[in-house]
């Protein structure tokens, strides 16, 4: 199925096999959502359970804070990662904080859906992914979903997790197809990094859209000897970067790629770990493509080359592996 499909699919199973269950966001309902999230699930589980809200974020995100402590299990839709910066202190200041606040007295299964990413066009006010925001907030779970089958998985752990959970979905994977495990019983783990590829040369590791763009690149460094290690990061928080090091001491090198810019992103965080604990390994130093330090472009030739391209990533990995190959 699609990944779009796969966010649907995942929040239907939710809403049938649990009545506490609810989706919360702006014309979610018989619209679908605005990129179709959401298609059929009012027509199937009434407006109680599937509501549309006014345009307020700052109102419905701390309403579902609400509904969330007294036993529901709301799901959350923000049309764009960017309006995060709309109900910032009801995600970092209250809901983040508030279990730590009662003693873990209380549960708070809260999951908010936000939609980001560029490469379609949205400018700069639509199109970031918003993650590098959350990284520093201790209280938050923040998955990232980069595949059909992640999309689905990552959105039914986080509903069952009875933390804040935060998925960051991407627009530009919306038609994206695969194939997608449909579980029943027990929730999906999410345990930290994904394995797509196994390598000897280099390892590389990005996060919701980028992953396809390194497994392309991955392709094509095949076709000239170099043999890469490629991670899908999943989980922004808790950051668990175990299978990235033991990678690392493996290969001895290190390329992040990510949608974010360089101050403040999660690889940051990652190279910052691999030089504390793998510095010795290294046979060159880790590696960083991000977005260039000013917002996105709406001109489609701007945008293009203002994310990280299969290109540059390419370039960047013979460069790390041939210009020190032993």
């Amino acid at each position: 199925m699609s990944y779009r499909e796969a966010i649907v699919a995942a929040q239907r199973d939710a809403l049938r096999s649990d009545d506490r269950v609810f989706l919360m966001g702006e014309d979610i309902g018989l619209a679908g959502g605005p990129f179709k999230t959401t298609d059929g699930l009012q027509e199937e589980f009434g407006p109680s359970r599937v509501r549309d809200t006014p345009i307020s974020e700052q109102a419905f995100v701390g309403a579902a804070m609400g509904m969330a402590l007294t036993g529901y299990r709301p799901i959350v839709e923000l049309m764009f990662s960017d309006f995060m910066g709309v109900c910032f202190d009801q995600i970092v200041n209250s809901i983040a904080k508030h279990r730590f606040m009662q003693g873990g007295t209380l549960e708070l299964p809260l999951v908010i859906r936000a939609i980001g990413g560029g490469g379609v066009r949205f400018g700069a006010q639509h199109s970031q992914t918003g993650e590098g925001w959350l990284l520093p907030v201790p209280g938050l779970k923040v998955y990232s979903s980069a595949s059909p089958n992640e999309a689905y998985n990552l959105l039914l752990a986080a509903v069952y997790d009875p933390n804040p959970v935060v998925v960051i979905e991407h627009k530009l994977l919306f038609s994206r197809k695969g194939p997608v495990e449909r579980l029943a019983g027990e929730p999906p783990l999410v345990d930290g990094p994904k394995q797509l590829r196994v390598g000897k040369d280099i390892t590389i590791v990005a996060s919701l859209g980028m992953v396809e763009r390194i497994e392309a690149a991955s392709s094509e460094l095949e076709q000239t000897g170099i043999s890469a290690e490629l991670f899908d990061l999943r989980a922004i928080r808790p950051f668990e970067p175990k299978l990235i090091v033991e990678s690392v001491q493996k290969t001895k090198r290190l390329l992040v790629v990510e949608e974010n810019h360089s101050l403040g992103g999660w690889g940051g965080e990652l190279v910052a770990v691999v030089a504390r604990q793998a510095l010795n390994d290294l046979a060159t130093p880790p590696e960083r493509i991000t977005l260039p330090d000013w917002p996105m472009p709406y001109s489609p030739a701007l945008e293009d080359a203002a994310m990280p391209s299969v290109d540059a990533i390419v370039t960047r990995a013979r460069v790390m592996v041939e210009g020190r190959r032993s």
